[in-house]
Parts: C-alpha cells; structure tokens; sequence
C-alpha cells in the first residue's frame, strides 16, 4: 500500500471511530506501528488530525463520540484483558451496577458465571449479556433508549436510581485523566452516570491504555471517587499514558493492569503507585439497606453490602 493510500485509510478512520489507537491503525492498514506514527505526523502537519498518547484524533481539544459499531471493533484484545480482570474484583453474592460501554459489556459477559450476583444497569448490552445466567438477578434502569451505546438515559434513568446503595460500580468512559478523572461526550450519559457512582461504595474504571490522558466534555467521576482502574499494559514508547498512570497513582487510585496476553491475573502498578494505597477510600457502611426500583433483592449482607434490600 502507497503511503497516500495509507494516509488516506487512516484519515477515514479517525474521522469515523473519533479517536483511534497506533496499535490498531496498525493492525488495519498491515503495517509497522513506526510507519503508522509517521504517517499521523505527516497528517497531523496538515491540520487533519492530532497526535494524542498512543493514537490519532480529530483535530481540536476534545475527542467526540463514536457510535457503537466502531467502539466494538476498537481495542478489542485489550477489551478483553481487562473484562477479565475485572471479574476478579467480583465476589459472590454481590450487588453491584454496570454502566454502558463495550469494555463493560465485556465484562458482563465473564459475570454470568458468578453465582448469586445482582447486576443493576442501565445498559441493554449488559443485559442482554446476563439475561440466561441462571443465578444472576438483573434489575434495569428506567429511561429513554439512546441508540448509539443501547443505554437508558434521562431523567427515568436518574430517578430509578435514587435510594439504591451497591458495593460497587463498574463503569467505563471517553477519557480519562488524573486531572479530571473519567469523561464521556455525552451530556445524558454523564449524567446517568454520575447518578450510578453515587449509588456505589466503590467505583472501578475500565479503561484500555488509548483513553489514558485523552479528556472529554462531560466530567463523569473525580479522580479522588476513583477507588481502582482496570487497565491494559501500554506500549513501551507511550509516554504520555505511562505518566497519565503514574499521576492517577500519585492521586491514590489502585491500578491493576491486565498483560498484553490477556493474563486474567493482571499485574499491580508497582513501587509507590497502587500498592502505596491502603485500601479503597469508600468503605461499604455496615448494615445497609437499599431498595432497587422498588423491588426488594433476598440475600445477605456478609459485612458488606452482598444484597439490595429494601429501607
């Protein structure tokens, strides 16, 4: 392939995907990540698009949203290491909630296989990835169906949440920074969001290493909210998102990293990052009750909040 027709493809991707990794630019136009960068320079020179930790973007300061078809094609190796670490954090017998997102819907997937886990989300992927686990009680958000993620949103959704209280929260993002923490393009996505962090204890992030100091328009959960990031390795010449993992680190965020090979047992940030944290910041108060829409959940609490039951 001619450099113009490389250039060209890669134009073409960034502009329909928003923001694309090296990796993958690689991977599509079957070349060397070396001749890839050069490329993003060379356009980047023109005005076409920017340069940005690890990958391209359009130009300007923020990223935009890519629909869903392009979202589930992006990454997804990485994806997949990191929706298989992040079922470690996941114990049995559980309440927890899961926000949209493929990396999530991921995750949901590997979360069929834990026995008496109640799942609250506002997403239908995540639903439709529960839906014939046997022993896992999925509870839905209300809300209006925005097509391009599958999630509930709006006001329905906010207020289904109000009085709910889980052990934790799953949730992915646009970007995330250790200045503003998570984003996402979306006003109503952040804010059904924000309303799903408040109803959790403890707040994981999934975020694979392209989204690592990439920020967006809408602040979705603080740095110091962030209880734990689930990442993939970034490679070796990415500065920026090595830095971007340190400085979530300095700020107290634990940071488990999944092996490029998808290694389910994923490694700690090493030395003064996550292993300097003590513990997550939000404990789970004792002898909670909740009420999920109105239904109450069975189970027991086992010292932390196992159950959703009603006040």
């Amino acid at each position: 392939m001619f450099a113009a027709e490389r250039r060209q493809l890669i134009l073409e991707m960034v502009r329909a995907n928003g923001a694309v990794s090296l990796r993958e630019l690689a991977r599509v136009v079957q070349t060397s990540e070396v001749t890839v960068r050069r490329d993003v320079r060379a356009l980047e020179a023109e005005g076409l698009l920017d340069r940005r930790h690890g990958g391209a973007v359009l130009p300007g300061g923020f990223t935009r949203e890519s629909g869903f078809p392009q979202k589930s094609h992006l990454a997804t190796a990485e994806k997949t290491a990191i929706a298989d670490l992040a079922a470690n954090f996941v114990e049995e017998g559980e309440a927890i909630v899961v926000g949209a997102g493929t990396t999530t819907q991921e995750l949901a997937r590997r979360l069929a296989r834990v026995p008496g886990l109640t799942v609250v989300t506002n997403s239908l992927l995540v639903a439709q990835a529960l839906a014939h686990a046997n022993r896992v009680e999925v509870v839905m958000t209300g809300g209006t169906l925005r097509g391009s993620n599958y999630a509930l949103v709006g006001s329905g959704a906010e207020q289904s949440l109000q009085g709910l209280r889980v052990s934790r929260a799953f949730l992915s993002g646009s970007g995330l920074t250790a200045e503003r923490g998570l984003s996402t393009s979306n006003m109503l996505s952040a804010s059904v969001d924000r309303a799903l962090v408040q109803a959790a204890a403890e707040v994981v992030v999934l975020a694979d290493h392209t989204k690592l100091g990439t920020d967006t328009m809408f602040q979705t959960v603080p740095t110091d909210v962030i209880t734990r990031l689930v990442t993939d390795e970034p490679p070796g010449h990415d500065d920026r998102a090595q830095t971007e993992l340190q400085a979530l680190a300095d700020q107290g965020v634990q940071i488990a990293v999944a092996g490029a090979s998808g290694n389910p047992g994923g490694d700690e940030v090493p030395a003064r990052r996550a292993r300097s944290v003590p513990g997550p910041r939000r404990a789970a108060p004792s002898g909670l009750r909740s009420t999920v829409l109105g239904e109450p959940v069975p189970g027991s609490e086992r010292g932390r909040v196992a159950d959703l039951r009603r006040r």
